[in-house]
């Protein structure tokens, strides 16, 4: 009997060295994967873009600054002069977080009547990154009032934090987890179902009798895509509307800049599907395929961790990536009210990957017609 299963062990792992398909699917997609999750997937935050509005100007408020600057954590990108700086400098994602120093900091640190009033302008749009950055802030902020009250033999905190987060008041994860759903979902819908249907084809062995009918191969593909087209878009479509009514994510933006995105991501989702599909004898490979694009994919769209956070490598990467541009596009609608004109330069990436992919599907299915 062991003798028995012995054989039989030793004929599986035979037929998976010999066969290359399989071969490619143990080694290439494990180290691939392996390199993507360990460079992109991290919380960790470095180099927080942050800007520095401080009204205040003495010698107290500079050696609270500094302790920002000089942190490895934080990079002033910008030095606002006037308030009405800072919603411009949040809403074009030009920082993170905004320090504000209010122009009575220094009188109030000396007196030590009230607390120094310090304020955190945050980007709430991704609220696992602004909670991590406010944690980074208050450890600054906590180091100083010790450091300040060790100095001046004070009990009480010299500086006090007002934090307000923007587009996201109560840094709800709900809010920036379920518009990504919407991305998340129906990339992985539209491409296991197009990924499989010339698989399914083949391995029903129905795929011949396509080819002997009058249908053209363009008409044949054509009949491939239609379907997933209106499979993706009814799938967005129901979780936008689980999203508002269900969980009650504000849709603060215009509907129609929503399903232009929709259409365009489904519309480049569905060649890269073709393309898998044109590959594959078997649905099992279609599977695999799907799955061997969608992993990566969402670990580099920024749906978890933000792209910022990457090496420079890896998010030039990103920009083959449609899911990269459809959560600028839903969480932009949902958070910020963002209309077409906002979104133009995220449709157009849209849809020049989608001609490319579908060409490509165009031409690998006719490939391995003949």
């Amino acid at each position: 009997m062991l003798a028995n299963i012995y054989a039989l062990l030793i004929k599986e792992f035979l037929a998976l060295i010999k066969d290359k398909k399989s071969r490619f699917v143990l080694i290439v997609p494990p180290i691939f994967q392996l390199f993507i999750f360990g460079y992109a997937a991290t919380y960790d935050l470095n180099d927080i873009p942050i800007a520095i509005y401080n009204e205040d100007a003495n010698i107290e408020s500079r050696d609270f600054i500094s302790r920002f600057t000089a942190s490895s954590a934080f990079t002033e990108v910008l030095r606002i002069t006037r308030h009405q700086q800072i919603a411009k400098a949040l809403d074009e994602k030009k920082v993170l977080a905004v320090l504000h120093i209010d122009q009575h900091f220094s009188r109030d640190l000396l007196t030590a009547h009230q607390p120094a009033k310090v304020q955190i302008l945050v980007d709430g749009r991704n609220s696992n990154t602004a909670l991590i950055a406010l944690n980074y802030m208050q450890t600054i902020l906590a180091d100083f009032n010790l450091d300040w009250a060790k100095q001046h033999h004070l009990r009480q905190l010299p500086a006090q934090l007002q934090v307000r987060a923007w587009f996201n008041p109560n840094l709800s994860s709900r809010w920036f987890i379920v518009p990504g759903i919407v991305g998340l979902l129906t990339l992985v819908v539209t491409v296991i179902v197009t990924a499989l249907s010339i698989a399914r084809e083949r391995e029903q062995g129905t795929f011949d009798q396509l080819l002997v009918t009058p249908l053209t191969p363009f008409q044949i593909l054509l009949g491939k895509a239609i379907p997933g087209l209106i499979i993706g878009v009814v799938e967005a479509s129901f979780i936008i509307l689980m999203a508002v009514f269900w969980f009650e994510i504000p849709l603060l933006g215009s509907l129609v800049a929503l399903y232009i995105g929709i259409f365009l991501f489904v519309f480049s989702v569905i060649g890269i599907g073709l393309m898998i599909s044109s590959l594959c004898v078997t649905q099992q490979q279609g599977l695999l395929g799907g799955f061997l694009f969608i992993v990566p994919a969402v670990i580099l769209s920024g749906y978890a961790t933000p792209i910022a956070n990457m090496p420079v490598w890896v998010q030039n990467f990103t920009l083959l990536n449609p899911l990269r541009y459809f959560l600028v596009i839903v969480r932009g609608v949902f958070l910020e009210g963002f209309s077409t004109q906002h979104l133009f330069g995220q449709y157009w990436p849209l849809a020049i990957i989608g001609v490319i992919t579908l060409g490509c599907a165009g031409w690998m299915f006719r490939r391995r017609m003949f």
